[in-house]
């Protein structure tokens, strides 16, 4: 039990950690269209993603599959622009077809699976049995994502329903911003 306890810790640290900050502009990207009061919602998009790369990771790990880390690398960035833009454009406040941000959340989690999978391989090593380890990293990774939603979803709470910015404003910019960032990253990986 003692090896659970290092991989949960260790998904939900290497998550929160600010080094690795694609992952948590990610999560921000997806979760910029929503309000407290739609957690529910958020829960389920997030568990996407993260069955979406429990997915690769898993696949990953076990030698199944090997795409090149410089392409992930690339791609990671890609998702995030892809996801902000879509906020920007969104028609309307209110998030709207949860199912096509579902698939979208499950698919980007995809890649960013394979992206974890460096780091979890790493500390691993040689290690023969990864089932338990893979279970614990990414029950922590979920973990660690659960607790940056709810930073996000409290922030987005107290600058529109307390400061009182408009709501499609709020999105727009913090999406703006994410994909300025993204866009940047997606250069640099070029």
């Amino acid at each position: 039990m003692q090896e659970f306890g290092l991989y949960f810790q260790e998904g939900w640290q290497h998550i929160v950690d600010l080094n690795g900050y694609d992952h948590i502009l990610f999560v921000f990207a997806l979760c910029a269209i929503y309000l407290l009061k739609d957690w529910k919602k958020v829960l389920v998009l997030v568990t996407a993603f993260t069955v979406g790369h429990s997915i690769t990771l898993a696949l990953s790990v076990l030698n199944i599959i090997k795409v090149p880390s410089a392409l992930i690398e690339f791609l990671i960035p890609v998702t995030i622009v892809i996801t902000a833009l879509g906020n920007v454009f969104r028609k309307s406040d209110e998030p709207a077809g949860m199912r096509l941000n579902y698939f979208f959340a499950l698919f980007f989690g995809l890649i960013h699976g394979m992206g974890f999978s460096n780091y979890l391989k790493s500390m691993l090593g040689s290690q023969a049995d990864v089932v338990e380890p893979l279970l614990a990293f990414n029950l922590g990774l979920e973990f660690g994502q659960i607790l940056i939603v709810l930073v996000i979803l409290l922030l987005a709470q107290l600058i529109v329903r307390v400061a009182g910015v408009n709501r499609r404003e709020w999105t727009k910019f913090v999406s703006a911003a994410i994909f300025g960032i993204a866009f940047m990253m997606c250069i640099d990986r070029i």
